[in-house]
């Protein structure tokens, strides 16, 4: 078979859920049997997401070897529940980066470099490099923005070569468009599908294939009439209709029958899909049986997709433990320590997410004082296991001005400080500890219960590190550093004594977990929130009795 390609791209407006779509035809078609891989293009300059505010970008995910990359790849990841890689998230940065060093390298023997042929032909290269050699493999290659837009230009006339290439049969496109809905005429409207469908024509872009993004059911009419007027088979007109979870999508794009029509297009046989697995995951999301409240302590919550894989860890937890996550969103700028009794009061769990800069910072120290104190379970995230250090430091060790010395560089006891080889590091964009590193477990702690392994490996997104001056005394003061990694240098990971969970981790386990694997971290979390609920609701019990 080779490599077949599946391109998805979107019209109208943004946020249609190509992502989503893509995912979703990755996991039916793995559920066939397919090798699948995935890909997304940018059409932002920058190299990679990884300088971008989170407030206006959202998340970034980190993949195993240490690329910076859209948020879309995490729900590749967990939708296929395939690792992936540095040719999984190519941006229009990269592209221009890679051409304009060939050229001072003399590359193109003096010639003039031009969008047509060399940005175009850089960006097929990537095309080819998204699959191992010589492996059969269908690659869904996601578009960024949307149709007409300038910055997308390059990208789909370098589809249009592409499909010309290798043929048709071979790489088939995807449009994901929207079908609004006027409530005042009671009507489905067809028209911006259809002018979408245009602006590809006229760039030479035939649609395979339509996703209709639509809030009502697409009647039968409706489909005939976009199948004649954008020159696709009626079936081949597929609608999207909003689903209650995520989770659901590809359940409900099976239904639409979306891979069989792929396999179809790409003249491939669709056997049945072995979708149990899935099925009996949305079950169990669709019907738990109790419910505890998460907060969320962060500074970048005006936009939830900031913590997105957090989020969907929490309800990866949730599905694993039969409980229902509600998340309170809490401002860690806001938070205090006169008010953070009232602005926790009731929560069964807290965590605190990872995050850059000064702000917000003392608010998730009182958060954490808070957690501690009152035993409610703890789950602190890269700088949300920093801020435990310098908090259990201040009020245990009783270090008044611990702090960072990314934070605060004129503190005198530096408890988080610079990792050695970050040193003289002025550049900001790729330079941070990135990707996958070992961590050995301590014997006998909970994080070993908890992975239920000595070894384990999570990805990183730091630069700073607990400073080992202090690692004698905050073990002498009843903390455990429970994870360290391979040579001892270096905690990674963090737990109390006398404490039904609390967890610090420098790596980012959100970015591991998945709907059908939740993160043994994150399953506890959860475990011990529901515990802590069921306890305190035994003792009111008791009282009133």
């Amino acid at each position: 078979m080779a490599v077949k390609y599946v391109f998805v791209t979107g019209g109208v407006v943004s946020g249609l859920g190509k992502g989503i779509t893509a995912a979703s035809l990755g996991r039916l078609l793995k559920a066939r049997g397919y090798r699948v891989t995935m890909q997304k293009f940018d059409p932002y300059i920058n190299v990679d997401p990884g300088t971008m505010n989170p407030i206006q970008h959202g998340e970034v995910y980190v993949t195993d070897d240490g690329t910076e990359t859209d948020l879309d790849l995490g729900h590749y990841e967990r939708f296929i529940d395939e690792c992936l890689d540095w040719n999984s998230n190519v941006t229009t940065g990269k592209i221009y980066w890679s051409v304009l060093q060939k050229e001072r390298r003399g590359d193109y023997g003096g010639g003039t470099v031009q969008v047509i042929p060399h940005i175009t032909n850089e960006i097929k290269s990537r095309f080819y490099h998204g699959t191992p050699d010589g492996e059969d493999r269908i690659s869904i290659i996601e578009v960024g923005g949307t149709v007409g837009d300038i910055e997308s230009q390059p990208f789909l006339e370098a589809i249009r070569q592409f499909q010309h290439e290798v043929g048709r049969g071979n790489a088939v496109l995807i449009h994901v468009t929207l079908i609004p809905y006027l409530k005042a005429s009671g009507e489905l409207k067809s028209k911006p599908t259809q002018q979408s469908v245009k602006e590809l024509q006229a760039m030479g872009l035939w649609p395979d294939i339509l996703v209709c993004r639509s809030e009502r059911p697409i009647p039968e009419e409706l489909r005939e009439k976009i199948a004649l007027f954008c020159n696709v088979p009626k079936d081949h007109v597929l609608q999207n209709l909003d689903v209650e979870y995520l989770y659901e999508a590809p359940l409900a794009m099976e239904k639409e029958n979306l891979a069989k029509v792929v396999c179809g297009a790409l003249k491939l046989p669709c056997p049945e899909p072995d979708l149990s697995e899935w099925r009996e995951m949305v079950h169990r999301l669709k019907s738990p049986e109790s419910e505890v409240e998460i907060a969320i302590v962060g500074k970048y919550i005006q936009l939830h997709d900031a913590y997105l894989s957090v989020v969907e860890s929490l309800k990866h937890g949730g599905i694993a433990e039969r409980a229902s996550v509600k998340i309170r969103w809490a401002d860690a700028e806001e938070i205090t320590e006169e008010n953070v009794a009232e602005r926790l009061k009731g929560v069964k769990g807290i965590l605190v997410p990872g995050g850059f800069g000064t702000r917000g910072t003392e608010g998730k120290i009182a958060a954490i004082r808070y957690a501690r104190e009152n035993k409610i379970p703890f789950l602190g995230i890269c700088l949300g296991m920093q801020m435990a250090i310098v908090e259990y430091a201040r009020h245990v060790l009783g270090l008044a001005d611990a702090h960072s010395s990314e934070l605060e560089p004129r503190t005198a006891h530096p408890v988080i400080h610079l990792m050695p080889e970050q040193d003289g590091v002025t550049d900001i964009g790729g330079t941070l500890r990135l990707g996958a590193y070992p961590c050995v477990l301590k014997e006998g702690s909970l994080a070993e219960k908890l992975y239920n392994a000595r070894e384990i490996s999570e990805r990183h997104r730091h630069r700073y590190e607990v400073n080992n001056e202090y690692r004698d005394s905050l073990e002498e003061k009843g903390m455990i550093l429970s994870g360290l990694s391979p040579d001892g240098r270096v905690a990674e990971m963090l737990e109390l004594r006398n404490h039904p969970y609390f967890i610090g981790t420098q790596g980012h386990p959100e970015l591991k977990s998945r709907p059908n694997r939740a993160h043994p971290l994150f399953r506890g979390l959860v475990h011990a929130a529901a515990e802590y609920q069921r306890q305190e609701e035994g003792f009111y019990g008791q009282s009133e009795s």
